[in-house]
């Protein structure tokens, strides 16, 4: 299949996007799937641990209790989905080692099937972590586990929609990871109270493909989402089934909710995920400002273009300088942005009114 070649540029930060077509052509796609919300991602300030962590799932060190909640989780969809049944969220925090997460997730009725490391793990309830260190989405990582602590790794040198392919054989060298059930794992005869989780990546494997500093210094932001997949069971015989279609004979759809919503049914859109800026103060010490950066705004106009010329190149089988439209001027910089387009490729370039790209 032909790779197409995207150059977005904004002040100092380049994003490259090889875009694969060919699957979209076949199943006769005409527009390309956009998020369906405004702008607007959640932020979070992860600080330092002041004390190693034991890694158990119970979340009971004092440096875990000065690390604040992320808000809730809402659906995928954002204010167009419902709002999720049970609870979700999540702390943060590192050391000079480890990205440590923890999560709490509300659940009556705890269960979990599968055990092989690896293995498609949404297929059950899950927790999913998903980390794009520079922000410029292309090679990132996805983790997912189960309340057995059955773990599946990957990365992606770039997002499924640019023909991007998960890469399953690589493993997160030193990673540690333990669940915490607050109830009774596969018994449907009781009511359980949910599941808590603690991970530690290890800035050595997070490092291999983030481009930049790993540990991080302080004030970096890195780009990171959280997911939840939650299925719908009714209990047979003992066991936990899912609900089927009555038509197709298909397990019922899964719900999935996240930190920062996602504004369509994909979480492979990282230009959505949330942005964690870490601190060099232990949690509990003192409070830092998130930092909000102009540059976010300018990359989501671009996206926009982005968008917009992968829809006409499924219609027309080829790029466009015509589609500046529904863009947002940007002060201190000159709108509309430039536009080259041919056959194979299309640039977008937003510069300053000093007429550079920084």
């Amino acid at each position: 299949m032909k790779k197409y070649f995207t150059s977005l540029f904004v002040i100092a930060i380049s994003i490259f996007i090889l875009t694969d077509l060919g699957m979209a052509q076949k199943r006769g796609r005409t527009k390309f799937l956009t998020p369906k919300i405004p702008f607007q991602i959640r932020t979070h300030i992860c600080y330092r641990a002041s004390s190693p962590l034991k890694i158990d799932g119970k979340l009971q060190e004092r440096t875990w209790k000065n690390a604040a909640w992320t808000k809730y989780f809402v659906d995928i969809w954002g204010v167009r989905g419902p709002k999720p049944c049970f609870g979700t969220r999540v702390k943060m925090l590192w050391d000079s080692t480890y990205f440590y997460v923890a999560a709490q997730l509300e659940e009556p009725d705890v269960w979990a099937t599968l055990k092989n490391r690896d293995a498609v793990i949404y297929h059950d309830n899950d927790f999913e972590v998903f980390i794009d260190p520079n922000g410029d989405t292309q090679d990132y990582y996805e983790f997912e586990m189960n309340a057995l602590n059955t773990v599946w790794d990957l990365l992606l040198t770039k997002p499924y929609r640019d023909g991007g392919d998960a890469v399953n054989d690589w493993n997160i060298r030193g990673l540690k990871s333990a669940v915490h059930v607050d109830g009774t794992l596969n018994h449907p005869g009781d009511r359980d109270h949910g599941w808590t989780l603690e991970i530690a990546f290890p800035w050595i494997a997070l490092a291999e493909c983030a481009h930049k500093p790993a540990p991080p210094q302080p004030g970096d932001q890195w780009r990171v989402n959280f997911s939840r997949v939650e299925w719908r069971t009714r209990v047979v015989e003992g066991k936990y089934i899912k609900m089927k279609n009555t038509k197709t004979g298909k397990p019922l759809p899964e719900d999935n909710w996240v930190w920062s919503p996602q504004g369509l049914i994909n979480m492979h859109y990282p230009e959505m995920w949330g942005l964690v800026q870490f601190s060099g103060h232990k949690a509990g010490s003192k409070k830092d400002v998130f930092k909000e950066s102009e540059d976010e705004k300018i990359k989501w106009e671009l996206r926009k273009v982005y968008y917009a010329e992968q829809t006409y190149f499924l219609n027309y089988k080829t790029y466009s300088s015509n589609l500046l439209f529904h863009l947002q001027p940007i002060p201190g910089f000159k709108f509309p942005p430039d536009l080259v387009a041919g056959k194979d490729f299309f640039m977008a370039t937003l510069r300053n009114k000093k007429n550079s790209v920084r």
